[in-house]
């Protein structure tokens, strides 16, 4: 690939249509989103604004846009104001090393539909989104708020155990690609995948089919990253109100709207970009030459991250939301140590490779190996889960464990007990059959 080197109103041009570009994909975002979760839950979803509903979602933009910037006083106004700011700028900033398309000619300048190809193009991608987590945590702390500083702590915490297994599902990557620049990996997926040695059928190598295991993880990974269903805890509403952007309203809360669906473009993107192939035509469409042309890439590549974003609003209409044990458990003990088995596995296997070993009984007996110790893992790796001991007889310490907890059917708190003693007569009492019924009546009257 020749190195970009574009003049700047040709830059200036491509900063322009992106920006353009990802506001109107973030308004149809927000209604295919719609539409797509009213179809599964046998509704019709936004029908009255524009054509199919379409306007909908750009009257929403605009109502929050003239709407009142409220600012509660007990928040910290300085980065009250700054976190949004840093949210939506770590949205677009990711999209300038993602390729769009190969090289083509505009207004007789050759360059590829990207804005900058950085030969540490993965490596951006990854800072920056780690960055963006700062915009929510910030916003969590500076609220002042305690639901939003759960919601900002929460943020943090998912980006911790969930940017590590992201990481380390990339790192296989740019291990069997040889180069960490996003347009690099992606014509490196343009070679011909020859299962088992056998003819060329025009299929692709794209590493989807190569890194199973990385793709897995990073499919699980972006969903987390992005706090989406069934991993919005950080803004649960269920429990914490809205989370950390309880306190925002207005433009504020606009451009924290903005972010969400463009990060979830984002990391679909990056899925698209290392794993699908890119802007690459998809098998077997390429072998039909008039649709190899690069000015197409852009519309393959715009299905294809369309289809991880169907996958998003698919999880969001038919999970529940998970519990955060199970959510940490997922992260800490499963995503991370399948990720460094993988890694290891996949140096090994590029070394053999580049020295002509891995061929043969070698080959089999490799693969054997790593079958064998995938379901070691997936039915060894769990333990079962021990049975809850049998309810203590007597009164109920509800902080016997070291944090609250409701008592059990029959049991009595402490506090009811000695209500009951003193409000009621002994003569009464002891009519009763049930003591619970007592405690039962008494909290109804409270």
């Amino acid at each position: 690939m020749t190195p970009m080197n574009d003049p700047w109103w040709l830059v200036l041009i491509k900063v322009i249509v992106l920006f353009v570009v990802l506001l109107v994909w973030t308004i149809f975002n927000v209604w295919y989103e719609r539409r797509l979760v009213g179809k599964m839950q046998h509704r019709l979803g936004p029908i009255m604004n524009g054509p199919f509903g379409l306007g909908q979602a750009l009257a929403d933009g605009m109502k929050l846009l003239i709407k009142e910037d409220f600012m509660p006083h007990m928040v910290d106004r300085v980065l009250f104001v700054a976190a949004p700011i840093i949210a939506g700028t770590a949205a677009f900033t990711a999209w300038a090393v993602i390729p769009f398309g190969g090289e083509v000619e505009i207004f007789g300048v050759t360059t590829r539909l990207q804005l900058a190809d950085l030969p540490i193009g993965t490596l951006v991608l990854l800072a920056v989104t780690s960055v963006g987590i700062y915009g929510f945590v910030l916003a969590g702390w500076s609220s002042n708020s305690p639901y939003s500083l759960l919601g900002g702590l929460r943020s943090s915490a998912q980006m911790i155990s969930y940017e590590i297994a992201m990481g380390l599902s990339l790192v296989a990557v740019f291990l069997y690609a040889g180069t960490m620049s996003t347009a690099g990996i992606v014509e490196f997926q343009r070679a011909p995948l020859l299962l088992f040695g056998g003819p060329d059928v025009g299929l692709q190598q794209w590493m989807f089919i190569a890194l199973i295991p990385s793709f897995v993880i990073y499919v699980i990974a972006m969903v987390g990253e992005t706090n989406r269903a069934p991993f919005d805890l950080p803004e649960a509403e269920s429990e914490l109100v809205s989370g950390y952007i309880t306190e925002y309203s207005g433009f504020k809360y606009a451009i924290y709207f903005l972010a969400e669906y463009i990060n979830m473009a984002t990391v679909s993107a990056i899925a698209t970009t290392l794993f699908v192939g890119g802007y690459l035509t998809p098998w077997p469409l390429n072998l039909i030459p008039i649709l190899n042309n690069p000015w197409l890439g852009p519309i393959w590549f715009a299905l294809k991250v369309q289809l991880f974003i169907s996958l998003f609003v698919w999880l969001r209409g038919t999970l529940p939301r998970f519990r955060y044990d199970q959510f940490m458990k997922l992260g800490w003990k499963w995503l991370i140590p399948i990720s460094l088995g993988w890694i290891v596995v996949i140096a090994v296997m590029r070394k053999l490779m580049s020295e002509n070993l891995l061929q043969g009984p070698l080959l089999w007996g490799l693969l054997g190996l790593i079958v064998v110790v995938l379901l070691a893992i997936v039915f060894l790796g769990e333990k079962p889960e021990p049975e809850p001991e049998p309810a203590p007889d007597g009164p109920f310490d509800a902080f016997a464990g070291g944090y609250p907890v409701p008592p059990m059917p029959g049991q009595v708190l402490p506090e009811l007990a000695d209500v009951v003693a003193s409000t009621i007569e002994p003569a009464e009492a002891a009519e009763s059959a049930d003591a619970g019924e007592v405690v039962e009546s008494i909290q109804k009257e409270a």
